[in-house]
């Protein structure tokens, strides 16, 4: 078989600087620390407290167990590899297992170090996507569909939930507006890599005379806030409106008002949400979407953390693109921050974004490792 010590070797050595970060000692003290706090009398007399410390002591003994699994697992992988390398052995089999092992390792130290990059006070938490179309009319409408599904299926990837807040249809074509929850772990840091611009090049499926067409759709992340976050929200500054719903969502979806608008009234933001059958859940989700948007605006003001929250604000057209998507007179997708190139552009459509958002959390590393 081939020889990979060298791949192996630079495994270890990203293992090992994981390591060094990841402060193994430092860990198994505090979670010992927590566990003898859980089992002390009275410890659940303050529930939420108790339900806090219980959440750290579950996401400490998770990351311990992955690290001390991931380093066990590198031992067999070089094991194997020494193995199938030697006279004696049946390479054939073992060689597909060291490959096999090898990928699997890569794909789980990508995972491990960005979750150590995630240092923010959000990023482990749940996200808000809102997708919406820049330059471009009727195509722009129809890219910001075209996104809105990527996004669903790479959620389904991940096995994160995705909730859908609000998907307005477009004039003729796809949709005027897309927003919507995800649920997972990590899934507002993973997810910040797609803030901002996304250009499409093609052929307009909308021109008789098959013309090249260039569309712009725009993408904000938000954090869903946790409830200890106060962003105060008084009656008498929200105006909330009831209609019915115009989109999909089940056999009563369209014969009683459960859709809500809701309108803050000193900063004129407003929230709609109408995916929900219940007029209750929808009101529930529109508000912690308002909360969020409320938030950035009260950080903006204070000069905190914008760019980390929705990413920079610039318009959706030329120039400000942080990616681009060119099905002709070619096929490749590209990200202009870090670089990454894909050929499959059909795959990426269908969710495939892995190496573009983990490649963009390379690259920010690296961006903050040198200033």
């Amino acid at each position: 078989m081939e020889n990979r010590q060298t791949d192996i070797n630079e495994l270890k050595a990203r293992a090992d600087a994981l390591g060094a970060s990841f402060d193994l000692p430092g860990k198994e003290t505090e979670l010992a620390r927590l566990e003898q706090a859980a089992a002390a009398p009275g410890f659940w007399d303050d529930q939420q407290k108790a339900s806090e410390t219980m959440a750290k002591v579950s996401a400490l003994r998770a990351a311990l167990d992955a690290f001390l699994r991931m380093s066990a697992d590198l031992g067999d992988l070089e094991a194997a590899h020494e193995l199938a390398l030697s006279d004696d052995a049946d390479d054939g089999e073992l060689a597909a297992e060291v490959v096999a092992g090898l990928d699997a390792l890569t794909h789980q130290l990508d995972e491990m170090e960005i979750a150590a990059w995630f240092d923010g006070e959000f990023d482990a938490g749940d996200a808000i996507v809102t997708v919406t179309p820049g330059q471009g009319g009727l195509e722009a409408q129809d890219w910001t569909e075209m996104l809105f599904r990527m996004y669903l299926r790479y959620g389904e990837s991940r096995g994160w939930k995705v909730d859908v807040n609000d998907a307005v249809p477009g004039e003729a074509i796809g949709l005027d507006r897309a927003t919507f929850t995800v649920h997972g772990h990590n899934a507002y840091g993973l997810l910040r890599s797609e803030a901002g611009t996304h250009r499409l090049v093609r052929i307009s499926p909308t021109d008789a005379k098959k013309r090249r067409q260039t569309t712009f759709a725009g993408v904000s992340v938000l954090p869903v806030l946790p409830d200890d976050i106060e962003v105060e929200l008084r009656d008498e500054d929200l105006r909330i409106d009831v209609y019915r719903s115009s989109g999909p969502g089940g056999q009563s979806v369209n014969t009683t008002d459960s859709a809500v608008r809701i309108t803050h009234l000193p900063t004129g933001i407003v929230v709609t949400c109408q995916n929900e059958k219940s007029q209750h859940k929808n009101k529930d989700a529109a508000l912690s979407i308002l909360r969020a948007r409320i938030y950035q605006v009260e950080a903006a003001r204070r000069q905190e953390e914008l760019d980390a929250l929705a990413g920079p604000k610039t318009d959706i057209t030329w120039g400000s693109q942080i990616r681009n998507y060119v099905l002709y007179p070619y096929q490749m997708v590209k990200d202009l921050r870090s670089g990454i190139e894909k050929g499959n552009v059909d795959g990426v459509l269908a969710g495939d974004i892995d190496d573009f958002v983990i490649g963009y959390h390379h690259w920010r590393a690296a961006q903050r490792a040198e200033k």
